[in-house]
């Protein structure tokens, strides 16, 4: 693998997987009630320090990764900066975005070649992720283990922790992969689309149950996007990658659209709901990110 390739490689996979873990520590901070001040405080621990880890990403960034992934949404979109806003106003959890002004400020990739430096610090950078997210995962273990034994109370579905913990594993297994075995593309196509198939599965699944009751054509909608996603991944296992990832890549990009439309009406409160403003747009990267995975 090319010394370029491994510093874009890795700095693309932290600027995408850096702010997805930041904001699953932010939900789960929200999500507590006081007597459980320790498990708040933990998460917003988590919350700062990928928070930190994000800002050193874009940083390094600048002028080193390419114009398909800053160009996918996938690291922010229109919508997350007021986003960020409004969801620190309304939990009043503090929220860093400058980080999103400076992402949103990124230049593409003019080098031929990569300093020795950034390449040091690129790998400094992957350490550091590696050691944080280790210990999100085995707090969110720690969370979803003291939620089915009945022993805390959290306004988070179980099945979310659950599918915010798979999404920390899948971090943790592409940190290294830049350097073991050459590049993120060595994933196994069939595996990755099946992942995320269960992912948006999921999303559908959430929205239906976080909106409010009296949004029925919207509850209709996430409704019929679970069970479009759950015959994908029902049949993912035994179909041809090619022809399912064209199934995916339409299923996918119609998701994409009621997700936006959900963002923008959650951000200009014409939608009822207990979705936080950023959780609408964190939903909607990951759509953003498939579909780019399934582009390429």
């Amino acid at each position: 693998m090319s010394r370029e390739n491994f510093a874009a490689d890795s700095l693309e996979l932290h600027l995408f997987f850096a702010r997805i873990m930041k904001e699953h520590s932010l939900f789960l901070r929200a999500g507590f009630t006081p007597v459980n001040a320790g498990f708040a405080q933990r998460s917003e621990r988590f919350a700062k320090e990928f928070e930190k880890l994000l800002c050193t990403a874009a940083a390094l960034a600048d002028g080193n990764i390419g114009g398909r992934v800053l160009d996918s949404g996938e690291i922010v979109t229109e919508f997350t900066l007021t986003a960020e806003r409004q969801t620190e106003r309304l939990t009043g959890l503090p929220i860093d975005s400058s980080i999103t002004e400076r992402e949103l400020r990124l230049s593409r990739c003019k080098k031929e070649t990569v300093s020795d430096d950034l390449i040091c610090r690129v790998r400094r950078l992957n350490d550091r992720a590696l050691e944080l997210v280790n210990g999100l995962i085995s707090l969110k273990e720690e969370i979803i283990a003291s939620v089915d034994g009945c022993r805390i109370f959290t306004a988070n579905y179980p099945l979310l922790i659950e599918h915010i913990l798979r999404e920390a594993k899948l971090y943790r297994k592409y940190i290294s992969m830049p350097e073991k075995n050459g590049s993120l593309s060595a994933c196994d196509v069939n595996d990755t689309e099946c992942f995320w198939n269960r992912i948006m599965m999921e999303h559908a699944q959430f929205i239906r149950g976080l909106l409010d009751p009296t949004e029925t054509e919207l509850i209709r909608s996430a409704d019929m996007f679970a069970g479009d996603y759950a015959a994908l991944l029902q049949a993912c296992g035994n179909a041809q990658s090619r022809s399912l990832a064209a199934d995916s890549m339409a299923e996918t990009r119609k998701f994409k659209d009621f997700k936006a439309a959900g963002a923008k009406g959650i951000i200009d409160c014409r939608i009822r709901s207990v979705i936080l403003p950023l959780l609408a747009d964190h939903v909607l990267r990951e759509a953003n990110h498939f579909i780019r995975i399934l582009e390429e």
